[in-house]
């Protein structure tokens, strides 16, 4: 069952934090990668490239794990734990250079190989939980 991605948690998913990415390998055990993350109001975003071990993970498993706490404040934070429902390259190479003019400033663009295949990795939420703590 999908659950919502409340407003606080929005504004994590918006804002210059980064977040911890958790897949499953073959074994069972946790995979976990630092990423930039996005949200479409529904579905946490994730970007990555083919080839690499979290979409390899995501072909056997697709139970996902996503924590993300405020830059500014670490008690302020989420996690975040559900499915992936979609892989697409479709808009794939627009969303990394998005996200890295969010992380990078205005004028950046994603600095990784050209030629890698982009994609976007669709999270369906189903436990959201955190702690929302303003100084």
């Amino acid at each position: 069952m999908a659950a919502e991605l409340t407003d606080d948690v929005k504004k994590l998913l918006e804002g210059k934090n980064l977040a911890h990415f958790v897949t499953l390998m073959k074994d069972g055990s946790p995979q976990v990668t630092p990423v930039w993350v996005d949200h479409d109001g529904t579905h946490v975003l994730i970007n990555t490239a083919e080839g690499r071990q979290k979409p390899r993970n995501l072909a056997r498993d697709n139970r996902v794990a996503i924590s993300i706490a405020e830059t500014e404040n670490l008690y302020n934070y989420a996690q975040i734990r559900g499915r992936v429902v979609e892989i697409t390259q479709e808009g794939a190479w627009d969303h990394i250079n998005k996200l890295a003019r969010k992380y990078q400033g205005a004028d950046a663009a994603y600095r990784g190989p050209q030629t890698e295949t982009r994609i976007i990795i669709k999270v369906l939420p189903e436990h959201v939980s955190g702690m929302q703590r303003r100084r």
